[in-house]
């Protein structure tokens, strides 16, 4: 092995061990369920979308259109095996819609 793998693969093991011991994995996985709603969504739903969160294995949708959160209602369940197959390591339960 070169020394340039053996560098690289000590940054790769790094990245991991500074987001835990700084606390960071929690804010990183914040930006990844919402960059994962607006590629399942895309930019039509997500021009109405305020906030979106995964807490306690329920991601949280807060909109600023009530008609479409009537709509998304309706696709809860779908939407939520979409999100579960974007997001593999993150676990949901369910979708709660403000």
């Amino acid at each position: 092995m070169t020394r340039r793998e053996n560098d690289s693969n000590k940054i790769k093991d790094l990245i991991p061990k500074m987001l835990r011991e700084n606390k960071l994995q929690k804010g990183m996985d914040q930006i990844t369920v919402k960059e994962a709603w607006l590629q399942v969504m895309g930019p039509g739903v997500a021009n109405y979308t305020e906030d979106v969160s995964l807490k306690n294995e329920v991601l949280v949708v807060k909109l600023n259109s009530s008609a479409l959160r009537q709509e998304l209602e309706f696709g809860k369940d779908k939407i939520l095996i979409m999100m579960r197959d974007t997001l593999k390591h993150m676990y949901m339960k369910k979708i709660r819609l403000l």
